[in-house]
């Protein structure tokens, strides 16, 4: 066909493709079959072949995987994607909505038919169980896609996405004054998940293959958003529902902008992305307990995963003036459905080793299906909660699944699924020495530790993936698999080998190839220069995050010191408390530990080491400040100042701002959630202070008040 008639084809083509992608996606309203539809994509795609000047991005022959990645870019979200304060309480819901009431002074009930001012109306939604992610359009076509990551910052998997059907390649334009067209830039946020039935061939495939089936449709959608090859994704057949706009720049429509969810989801549909059919506009409690009764009761027919209900406020000018703490929307709740249970039987109990060698109690099941997922273990947290609950093998427990957390055993049984009595065993007990390693079992409080953290091989994979992970070391290859295959061959028993692998040992594994094996090299060569905070996060000690290892880096500046550091030297830096310093202290005390840091430092790992932050000039021992040898400490979401401002401020006034609350604490300054060191605070006797309470104090003693978000 000449390039003029073909150009003419083409672009008819992909019109009549995207209407039924429409009638498919968004309309669950199919006009053509299966084979009707692949006819008319194989003339689209023969037509592209012919004239591949004529491919646009946004074609849908486009979707196919193109060529693997090698790793993920960083991407920053256009808003931040912040998780929802959750319950399974109803009367933490009500909490919620008397919050919601009072912040927009709507406490007294509206008359009338709802429709005047003073109402509180909520949209309440599915809670899709997949993966989030944000879609960016870019005058009307798909540009970025990631996953939600931090909240701040996610993986760039556009090429997957694309693969993903129901994700429009271009927004479509209504054709008529109804809806606004999609504005310049926007920003949204969706759920990726896969329905049921897929999720059932799946895994039947894999076990006729003799692989192991998933545990979950989650899972999968997680995991197949970060395949370096995207083809991988695209034979997941995964769904999308897009549910908020998380940024957007409407440019001369803005008079046209959705003003509630209600439009928003609305407006969606026009554009052709898929949404929810379930979404509904109440105005009270009651009615939200009603929808979330009735999905509970339909959820195994709706032919895909949900955990809860979300109860998001319709107004979105009124979620503006409610605003967000540090960690979630004030105008949005997940009412989340209660576990489901089932009975089953212990057959034995065996000790699992963590990544961060803590020794778990894992029971080994009669399997037995809950939700539509078999389940065959169930975790028994420690050897307290072994004790606690008195489960021994054979015993008949009930179990339950919340989410895609490791099933759990609520209780012991005294009677069989049958209701006969059944003779119990000898009560079970942690070993002594780890099963992985030998190494002798330490406990730490309720848990059970392997104090062997870089050669025990249960650990040691594990390990490495967080050793070379983006906050760490940032070793581009070095993923779960590789992980595990370098520890089963041998050539990784400890993580110094790491630095000492070559080309020529990695060439012969299984996925790589003589250029692969000589990136993975370089890539561990090129982090073998690394900060300090990067080296400390990498070494997962316990409980010690980015923020923590970054503040002592600048505390410290070289490791040396560090390493020296006693309990109490470390609770003067920001964000270590006592139960941390604690932790700290023992990894450094180590003996297995201290071997292995030293020969990581024995010419393998260069550190570049922090300045050490300046000590204050003056502090609680100068008596000219005002607040000289007096104690703060904040806690819970600060909404006028940053926490870290906040402490600056008492620090300047010569006060110490401390993590953990204690009798010699002078004022605890306590914001939204403030939670266990506020009840900490009350038991002791210790004077809180909320936010303005604080500022009159600081205005007594002429202190600037701190700007910004809290943290």
């Amino acid at each position: 066909m000449e390039r003029k008639p073909a150009a003419e084809r083409i672009e008819e083509l992909r019109q009549e493709i995207r209407h039924h992608d429409r009638l498919y996606y968004v309309e669950d309203a199919p006009r053509i079959s299966d084979a009707e539809y692949d006819k008319l994509f194989r003339e689209l795609q023969t037509l592209e072949s012919e004239h591949p000047d004529l491919v646009s991005e946004d074609s849908p022959t486009q979707r196919v995987g193109g060529e693997p990645l090698d790793s993920f870019p960083t991407v920053e979200h256009a808003a931040p994607m912040l998780s929802l304060d959750s319950s399974e309480d109803p009367d933490a819901l009500r909490r919620f909505d008397e919050r919601v009431r009072k912040g927009l002074g709507a406490e007294e009930e509206a008359a009338g038919d709802g429709e005047q001012g003073g109402e509180v109306a909520y949209v309440v939604e599915p809670k899709l169980d997949g993966a989030s992610v944000e879609l960016v359009y870019e005058d009307g076509v798909l540009t970025r896609a990631a996953t939600r990551g931090d909240g701040n910052r996610g993986e760039g998997v556009t090429e997957n996405v694309r693969t993903i059907s129901a994700v429009p390649l271009r927004l479509r334009t209504p054709p008529d004054d109804e809806a606004p067209p999609p504005p310049p830039f926007i920003a949204l946020r969706g759920e990726v998940y896969m329905r049921s039935a897929d999720f059932e061939r799946l895994n039947e495939g894999l076990v006729e293959e003799g692989k192991d089936p998933f545990a979950n449709p989650r899972n999968v959608a997680a995991g197949a958003l970060r395949q370096l090859d995207p083809k991988m994704t695209a034979a997941r057949r995964l769904d999308v529902a897009v549910y908020d706009v998380l940024a957007a720049d409407w440019g001369d429509a803005a008079d046209r902008a959705p003003r509630t969810q209600s439009d928003v989801l609305a407006l969606f549909r026009r554009w052709d992305l898929r949404v929810s059919n379930l979404p509904r506009r109440v105005t009270s409690v009651d009615g939200i307990l009603a929808f979330h009764a009735e999905l509970e009761t339909g959820r195994d027919d709706l032919g895909f995963e949900i955990d809860g209900i979300v109860v998001k406020l319709d107004d979105l000018a009124a979620r503006d003036r409610l605003g967000t703490t540090a960690r979630h929307p004030r105008w949005a709740f997940a009412f989340k459905f209660p576990p489901r249970k089932e009975i089953t039987q212990v057959r034995a109990i065996v000790p699992s080793v963590g990544r961060t060698g803590v020794v778990t109690p894992v029971a080994l099941l009669l399997p037995v299906e809950i939700g539509g997922v078999t389940v065959s273990r169930a975790t028994l947290h420690n050897r307290e909660e072994v004790g606690r609950k008195d489960v021994r093998e054979g015993d008949w427990v009930r179990v339950q699944r919340a989410g895609d957390v490791i099933p759990q055993v609520v209780e012991r049984l005294e009677e069989d699924r049958h209701g006969n009595p059944y003779e119990r065993r000898e009560p079970w007990s942690m070993p002594t020495e780890c099963p992985s390693c030998g190494t002798p079992v330490i406990e730490r409080g309720p848990f059970t530790v392997c104090p062997n953290s870089f050669e025990c091989p249960a650990q040691l994979a594990g390990r490495l993936v967080h050793f070379g992970s983006r906050d760490a070391l940032d070793v581009e290859g070095l993923g779960g698999e590789t992980a595990k295959l370098l520890v089963s061959e041998g050539l990784v028993r400890t993580l110094p080998d790491l630095f000492d692998l070559t080309a020529e040992q990695i060439e012969p594994l299984p996925g790589f190839a003589e250029k692969s094996a000589q990136n993975l090299v370089a890539g561990i060569e090129k982090a073998s220069k690394v900060a300090l905070e990067r080296f400390l996060y990498g070494l997962g000690i316990p409980e010690v995050g980015t923020a923590v290892a970054r503040s002592l880096a600048r505390w410290y500046g070289g490791l040396d010191h560090l390493r020296n550091a006693d309990e109490e030297a470390l609770q003067e830096v920001d964000g270590v408390g006592p139960r941390m310093a604690e932790q700290i202290v023992g990894f450094f005390a180590e003996p297995h530990n201290a071997a292995v840091l030293d020969a990581l430092l024995d010419g393998r790992v260069e550190l570049v080491e922090s300045e050490p932050a300046p000590r204050p000039e003056k502090g609680a021992d100068d008596p000219e400040l005002p607040l000289a040898g007096k104690t703060f400490v904040f806690t819970g979401s600060l909404s006028r100042f940053t926490r870290r401002g906040a402490e600056h401020l008492v620090e300047g006034l010569g006060a110490k701002a401390t993590s953990s609350v204690s009798k010699k604490t002078d004022w605890v300054v306590v914001g939204e959630e403030a939670g266990s060191k506020l009840e900490k605070a009350e038991k002791l006797g210790v004077a809180v202070l909320d936010e303005d309470a604080f500022l009159a104090l600081m205005a007594e003693h002429e202190a600037e008040p701190p700007t910004g978000d809290g943290e």
